[in-house]
């Protein structure tokens, strides 16, 4: 063949999808995927990060609050303030050296000034024109009935709890995928049940009909294996239908495109003989590592954080403050008014009041919320308790399921082998014979679902638990 045809035929079998290699997945790559891609997830992780800002923030109240502030005006606005003018006394040094004004006692008890001196009507103009003003403050809160650490410890409490929301959140993206994962697993390892009936299905179609040939054999038994054989055509055809669908669904929850290639299979532990690679840890193990047990314990000591802050509203604010106040601006009589600074100190004390009983029920309240809160952490305590014994049941029914399936797959592919000797040699009927092998794909298929529940029900104990990472 000509090589640029060959080129040219090589090219459109690429571009239609000949040569697509279907990409392999194991369950750890889906897990990093799926926690990389994640919304949910990637949500809680800025839930965190808001928090420690929070926290920043509430700190600071501890500290000095420093504030500048700076005014420039100017205004067109101008007037004149008019002294009204008279006679001034002339004052003479007296014998007794004090300063007395030259005057005259009238008869009526009046004053004739003997000397004086006119002072005309005076009349002083002003204008503002261009006035700064300049001010830097600082206020330090001395005592505030406890409300600042209260309130800042409250916000360290919700970045512990956004912190456990995220773990919390990373173990439930985790089963999430383990189930797609296996979900994915069961489809495909049932539709290479369903091949591997269908070809032993096949083969002995091929022997009714040589058997047939030869009269050995019945038109009936034929129609009886190829109704079988059709059934398992149709179940086939689900198989990979339910493949696709769970490939999808894997691939929807690990951030891959739905139209994906993908590959996966059985992982190498559950390959042993007795499946106790899976995990062989002590049962009975504690709660206290799980994250929503640690998320329910800092709601309640929220609660009581919020009783103490409440209590505070009740008690006194003591500040201290200091400021520096600079103004320049305005003319009077065509000089510039001021142009100076001044400092000031002082202590501010906030007592409140409680005539109607306002802060005193808002402290009964917080400390109901609080009695709730630790009803409610018991009630969820008991309940992750229970959830984790019932985990651990159901991984010890797995695991001794998965035995029985094994040995009962054993029987089945034994009892085939018996079936066909003695179906070859007349001794068996070809019912019974299919009867059998209808039997060993059953116990295959059970297999593939024990397989997957003792994986699946080993990653729910390891998240009641605690312990899923």
């Amino acid at each position: 063949m000509n090589m640029r045809v060959f080129a040219m035929v090589l090219l459109c079998m690429m571009t239609q999808g000949a040569f697509v290699v279907a990409q392999p997945l194991t369950v750890e790559e889906c897990r990093a995927r799926a926690m990389e891609h994640n919304r949910t997830l990637s949500a809680a992780k800025v839930k965190l990060e808001q928090s420690r800002f929070d926290a920043k923030s509430y700190k600071a109240n501890y500290f000095p609050k420093i504030s500048l502030m700076a005014m420039d005006v100017y205004s067109l606005a101008e007037g004149a303030l008019v002294l009204d003018g008279g006679k001034l006394p002339i004052y003479s040094l007296a014998a007794d050296g004090t300063f007395v004004p030259d005057v005259t006692m009238n008869a009526d008890g009046t004053y004739r000034l003997n000397q004086y001196a006119d002072f005309p009507d005076q009349e002083i103009e002003w204008k503002m024109k261009n006035l700064f003003i300049g001010n830097v403050s600082v206020e330090e809160p001395l005592y505030t009935g406890g409300k600042i650490t209260a309130a800042y410890k409250m916000a360290k409490l919700g970045v512990d709890m956004a912190g456990e929301n995220v773990r919390m959140t990373e173990s439930e993206v985790l089963v999430k995928t383990d189930e797609a994962f296996y979900q994915a697993v069961r489809a495909k390892e049932l539709a290479d049940v369903a091949y591997s009936y269908r070809d032993m299905l096949k083969e002995l179609e091929r022997n009714v009909e040589a058997a047939l040939r030869q009269g050995m054999s019945t038109r009936n038994d034929l129609l009886k294996v190829q109704v079988k054989l059709n059934e398992a055509e149709l179940s086939i055809q689900r198989a990979e239908n339910g493949h696709k669908l769970a490939i999808m669904n894997l691939c929807h929850v690990i951030g891959m495109p739905l139209d994906s290639e993908v590959e996966v299979e059985m992982p190498e532990s559950m390959e042993v003989a007795d499946g106790q690679d899976v995990g062989e840890e002590v049962l009975g193990a504690s709660i206290a590592s799980r994250p929503e047990y640690a998320i329910v314990g800092s709601k309640t000591e929220m609660a009581r954080q919020n009783v103490k802050l409440a209590k505070s509203e009740r008690l006194p604010d003591v500040a201290v403050m200091a400021s520096y106040t600079y103004l320049d601006g305005g003319e009077l009589q065509g000089r510039k008014l001021a142009n100076n600074g001044a400092a000031a100190v002082g202590v501010a004390v906030k007592l409140p009041i409680d005539l109607f009983g306002g802060a005193s029920n808002k402290v009964r309240s917080a400390r109901a919320a609080h009695q709730i809160a630790m009803l409610e952490q018991q009630e969820m305590n008991e309940r992750m308790e229970l959830e984790l014994l019932q985990c651990q049941n159901v991984y010890e029914e797995a695991k001794s399921e998965l035995q029985l399936r094994k040995k009962a797959l054993e029987q089945a592919a034994e009892n085939v082998r018996l079936s066909k000797q003695q179906y070859e040699v007349g001794f068996e009927t070809l019912s019974d014979y299919m009867a059998v092998q209808s039997m060993w794909e059953q116990c295959n298929a059970n297999l593939v679902h024990a397989r997957c529940q003792l994986l699946l029900a080993y990653t729910q104990l390891q998240k009641a638990r605690g312990e899923l990472r």
